[in-house]
């Protein structure tokens, strides 16, 4: 499922930074929103750490980071305060939103067919519309990079 060219789905979350937020907070700004399955696991820690490390280039090209994931707020506090993240990461316990986004769902992990957060990426225009989608992320810590580059591409464009 992709969702490219489509209108990103609503969303209204707690944040890690203790705020409420919604997609109308990023009306006008490119947002990167990235689903991962679990705080302070190796893989997510390094693609949440890459996006921190990249934070700097993703604001000259007028991007807002967000993660996204159905931890706890707590647990999202803990994270995001052990690796110093720069940007809000939002909990999802229901799992609607990452289902919205494609983000949840079967997965195969160790070689078993399981159920769960599917780590992916969207990023989302200034207008509201998925510009590009990554609906499975195979190498967490080189994902951010990726997606710095596509939009380097976009400004160049």
């Amino acid at each position: 499922m992709s969702l490219e060219g489509q209108a990103a789905p609503q969303f209204r979350l707690e944040g890690s930074d203790g705020k409420t937020h919604s997609l109308a907070d990023w009306a006008g700004k490119t947002l990167v929103l990235f689903f991962y399955p679990k705080d302070s696991t190796p893989g997510c820690t390094s693609e949440a750490v890459g996006f921190r490390d990249l934070h700097p280039q993703f604001e000259q090209l007028g991007a807002a980071v967000v993660g996204l994931s159905k931890d706890s707020l707590k647990s999202h506090a803990k994270f995001s305060e052990t690796y110093q993240l720069p940007y809000p990461l939002l909990s999802d316990p229901d799992t609607s939103v990452l289902a919205a986004y494609g983000a949840f769902g079967e997965k195969v992990m160790y070689g078993k067919k399981t159920v769960g957060t599917i780590r992916s990426t969207v990023v989302i225009s200034p207008e509201g519309t998925v510009l590009k989608h990554w609906a499975k992320v195979a190498k967490a810590s080189e994902h951010p990079t990726q997606v710095l580059e596509f939009l380097t591409g976009l400004t160049r464009g």
